[in-house]
Parts: structure tokens; C-alpha cells; sequence
């Protein structure tokens, strides 16, 4: 562990956890720019149901989604850089992965054009990731690691 200012230690899961965090945030990030720029190579995995169904969406889940993932790239740079802002960027981040989720899997049938549970359960992993991010970040703020 090293120390950084202000005496505080900072423990080398934060490091660890943040570049994790960043990696799959960005995951999602990319997910989105190719989406959203309609992205000819990367959409050409997707059956035109799912195409017609992503370019589909109406401007307030675009909005959340890019919320979500925006959210997440910025929290996780937020634990790098040991900043306390961290916490309500992740907490924003997971309530628009909720708007958005829920507009999938309870307003449209999203589970049946993304493949069935096999979609709803990779949505739960994000969502796990969401919530213990935020229950992380939580935890050295009130630890006094993120100021």
C-alpha cells in the first residue's frame, strides 16, 4: 500500500478494481459508440430483429443507456483518481442501467430478440457489477481512500 495525501493509505485493490472497472466499462462504452454510429462491421453480428430493435429506441432509453455506460467509464476513472465524486457517478450509472433494463425486459420484448435468458442473465451480471462498484466506491469514501 502506498500513501496518499493526506496520510490516507491507499490499499492496492483500488488500483486493481478500478483498472478491472475501467476495462469493462469501456466495454460498454464501445458497445455504445458502434451502436449508436451504426457501425457496419460490428452491427453485422446482430440479426436484422435485433437492429430494427436497437435502432429502434426511443430517444429516452438512448439517453439512459448512454448515461449507463458514460456513468460507468467516468466512475471507474473516479476511483483511479481517488475522487469522492466517484460515488454518485456510479449511483447515477446504475439507476440508468435500471431505466434502460427495464425498458428492455418489461416495456418491449428485448429477451426474445437478444436470445432469451442467455441476455437477461448477461444484464444481471452488468447489474451485479453496477451495484457492487457503487458499494465499493461507497466504502473508501467513507474510509477516507476517495476525497
Amino acid at each position: 500500500m502506498g500513501l496518499g495525501s493526506f496520510g490516507t493509505r491507499v490499499p492496492r485493490h483500488l488500483w486493481i478494481v478500478g483498472v478491472l472497472s475501467l476495462l469493462w466499462n469501456s466495454v460498454g462504452a464501445f458497445d455504445y459508440v458502434m451502436t449508436e454510429t451504426r457501425n457496419a462491421d460490428y452491427l453485422r453480428g446482430f440479426t436484422p430483429e435485433q437492429l430494427a430493435y436497437f435502432t429502434g429506441f426511443p430517444k429516452w432509453v438512448v439517453a439512459a443507456w448512454a448515461l449507463a455506460v458514460w456513468g460507468g467509464v467516468a466512475g471507474s476513472l473516479g476511483l483511479l483518481w481517488r475522487k469522492r465524486w466517484a460515488v454518485p457517478v456510479l449511483g447515477l450509472s446504475l439507476a440508468a442501467m435500471a431505466v434502460t433494463f427495464t425498458h428492455n425486459f418489461v416495456l418491449t420484448n428485448g429477451m426474445a430478440v437478444m436470445g432469451g435468458v442467455g441476455a437477461l442473465a448477461f444484464t444481471g451480471a452488468i447489474v451485479a457489477v453496477g451495484i457492487a462498484l457503487f458499494f465499493y466506491a461507497r466504502s473508501l469514501a467513507r474510509k477516507g481512500v476517495l476525497r
